[in-house]
Order: C-alpha cells, then structure tokens, then sequence
C-alpha cells in the first residue's frame, strides 16, 4: 500500500503513532502543506501565521526533514491549499492511504472532511498524537467533559494515571522509501524575516528534548517551578516548552514520563506536581475544543453569554503597539511583537486590560495572539482567551486584574517595563471615541 503522511503539528519522530501507522506501508511519501490563507490577514485585522513564529516552524521543518533523512525519507514542503496539494499529490503517486494527527481546529476539521469526500476511494487515518490521553482513555466521554478544570483534573487525578504509554518510535533504524518526484514548491513561501533580537527559541525535535532534559536535569528548574513561573521575564523561571509542543516537535507524553522520571531518579514536590498541572490544564483545552468546536470562536464563548462589545480601532491598535496608558501592559506587548513570546503572567494582564480596561472584543485579541506567538496553539489560544473574558470555562465569570497591583508585585523595579520599553511617549486616551468606533452587536 502506498501512503502519504501528512505532517501537521506533530513534527517529531518520538512518540508518533501517526507516522508508526503511516511506516507500515510499501512506499510512504511524507508531506507538509503551507497554506498561503496563513499569510493573509482574517476577519479580525491578524494573520493566522506571524514572522515569528514562521521562523520558529520553518526551522522544525528543516530539522524535521534532516532527521528523516538517515531513515531514508525526505520531506516533501508543498506551498498551496491543502484541498488542492493533497489530492494532486494522491493521484500523481497511486497513493491508497492518508495518514495524519487529528487536529482539534475546525478549519482543520473541515479541511479533512473536504478531502475524504474528494477522494472516496482513498483510506483515511487519524491517530491522537497531540494529548496525553486518547478519547477512549479519558475517565470519561467526550460530551461529558466537565465544564471546568477543577472537575477535570478531579477525574483524570483519581484514575491515577498521568499519560497512556509512549512510543518509542525513536529507535526506528528506516522508514519506507518515498517516490521519485521533481522538487517541492518550498521556494513559493514566505521569506524568513531577520530577528530583532538573539533567538531563545530554535525550532526542532532536538532543541526541543534538548530543553526539556536542560529545564529538569541539568538547570533542576523543575524543583522551583511553583515559585518562581509567574516571572515576567526570567528565561529559567519556567520550561519554555510550549513552542515545541505546540508545533509537535515535543511530545506531550515525552514531557510527562519524564517528569515522573525526575519525580523517582531527584526531587518529588510541589513543584514537580505543578509542572505537570499545567501540562493537564494544556490536555483540558484539548478536549475542551474537540468537544465545543466552533462556539470556540463565537463572541459569547461556549456559555453562550453575551457581553457587550464595540470595536475601538485606536485602542486595539494601541494595545497591539504597546501605546496604553499601562506601562507594564506596554512592555509585555512589546516583547510580544519583538520576540513571538511572552511569560504566561503577562499573557494574563494584557488579556485582561483588553477586555476590562480597553472593552474589546476578546477574539480579536485572541486573533492577535494567534499571529503573534511562537508557540500558538489554537485550544490553549481560544480556551484561555474564552476563560478570562468570562464566556468559557472559569466558573467565576469575567476576570479582571488590577494592574497598578500587579506592577508591584511583579515588576516593583520597574526593570521589565524599562526593559522593553513600556512608558508610552503619547500614549493613546482610553476614553477616546470618534466617528471610526463602531458597535458590535
């Protein structure tokens, strides 16, 4: 049987069951698809796909491709439409089978659909590479998802188990032979924009398990974790690991296993507990999204509720520019759109002044994230943007923080804000209204 595997967010060769379905073939060609709708802006003024983390994807590309070519494979970067290169590069190949991660983005969703009906004579697979838990091993079905958290993680916790068991697909020695085809079309994509600041973040599996063997056993960032991941801008102070499990190059499952592993070999405590909290309320946005699908993109959110909104272009704009009249939100959007990345603390404030202090529309922030970060991960995304705008899954309804507070105890030097220059020279009046401003109904 020839197959083709169709790379998504899971560009790694550890723990992919995906590809060790996709390796039981005669001829296995491996694909990734940009698609050029990424690059154009959408509904809300944001791209899908920003400069950086463009880069940081171009660059798990690369990796990805010099990994599988020792196993015999190569990658093949197709630039267009995935309803158009797929089935062209099906019918160019004989190829019987499509293999692919499942996704939880209904754009994703629809696409897949789209193209089981183009090719009906065509195998269609999809394997759960993207969780710690498959749907059937959830403590519970998937409409019963609980609407918070709390009763979530309650469930997961009492089963006592923290992830189904890893593949070790990294022992893999050869992967089916790809066919012979002229070149890709990888020179039709976008350029890759020079950094305006030393990179942090180097796309790819090794960089990924590499960061993730540096965070626990080389730098034990792991046994501090709790205290010290609310830092604003401390490389050590948290795993940085979410560009690489967002784009796939890290495995969740890889994560959580080791973690265990430290928990027996070094350290167990409340923080090695915590770092692996954080990785479950990753797993609930997951399902939260297979789950509410569209409404995860609707105004009033999977509570159905409805907030009133008006789109104030000046202050979106200013918000986006780091322009407001609040220092610490200025700076931590700054480093946003001059590094593709923020702490999860900031993401917190800037979200919550959107919403609160400046009154917009929560998608359109959401949007500009979505552009913006490095490790963009459409459940995380839109879950927590849902969550702090109060039409998702925080039971206590909207949240708002208090900035000048915040500031204190998070930046009381003022090191951050100076840092990335957030003392706005003009910066643009909240209250400003004009006959650009319109209302959302």
């Amino acid at each position: 049987m020839n197959t083709l595997y169709w790379f998504t967010r899971d560009l790694r060769l550890h723990d992919n069951a995906a590809l060790l379905a996709a390796s039981r073939s005669d001829m296995l060609l491996c694909v990734f698809v940009v698609d050029p709708r990424w690059f154009s802006p959408g509904q809300f003024q944001s791209r899908a796909m920003g400069e950086h983390r463009w880069r940081f994807l171009w660059q798990s590309l690369m990796a990805l491709e010099r990994g599988l070519r020792p196993l015999g494979q190569r990658l093949r970067i197709a630039y267009g439409k995935p309803e158009t290169v797929i089935p062209e590069l099906v019918h160019a190949h004989g190829i019987a089978r499509v293999v692919r991660s499942r996704q939880p983005g209904t754009q994703e969703a629809i696409q897949w659909q789209s193209l089981k009906e183009q090719l009906p004579d065509t195998l269609f697979q999809q394997f759960e590479t993207l969780s710690l838990f498959t749907e059937g091993s959830l403590p519970m079905a998937l409409p019963e998802l609980p609407d918070t958290f709390s009763q979530f993680r309650k469930q997961v916790e009492k089963t006592g188990e923290r992830c189904t068991e890893r593949l070790r697909i990294r022992t893999l020695t050869a992967l089916p032979p790809p066919p012979g085809f002229a070149d890709d079309n990888r020179g039709e994509c976008p350029p890759i924009a020079k950094p305006q600041h030393p990179l942090q973040f180097i796309g790819g599996e090794e960089a990924g398990l590499e960061q993730l063997r540096q965070f626990l056993f080389v730098r034990h960032g792991i046994d501090n974790y709790k205290e010290t991941r609310n830092a604003l801008d401390t490389w050590d102070a948290s795993s940085k690991f979410s560009p690489w499990l967002a784009n796939g190059s890290l495995s969740v499952r890889e994560v959580a296993e080791t973690i265990a592993e430290y928990e027996r070999s070094d350290t167990k405590n409340e923080s090695t507990y915590w770092l692996w909290f954080e990785l479950l309320w990753r797993e609930y946005f997951h399902w939260y999204a297979l789950k509410h699908r569209a409404s995860l993109f609707r105004r009033d959110g999977v509570q159905r509720k409805r907030r009133p909104a008006t789109f104030y272009g000046h202050r979106f704009m200013a918000w986006c520019q780091g322009n407001t009249e609040y220092p610490l939100v200025n700076a931590a959007m700054n480093q946003l759109r001059e590094t593709g990345y923020m702490s999860n603390r900031a993401r917190q404030l800037v979200a919550s002044c959107f919403v609160n202090e400046l009154e917009l529309d929560w998608r359109y922030g959401a949007a500009w994230f979505e552009q913006q970060l490095i490790d963009y991960d459409v459940a995380s995304n839109y879950g927590n943007w849902q969550y702090l705008a109060g039409v998702g899954a925080d039971p206590r309804g909207l949240r708002q923080f208090n900035l000048e507070k915040q500031a204190k105890q998070y930046d009381p030097l003022g090191t951050f804000v100076d840092r990335w220059g957030g003392h706005a020279d003009q910066p643009v009046g909240l209250h400003t209204v004009d006959a650009a401003d319109w209302p959302i109904l």
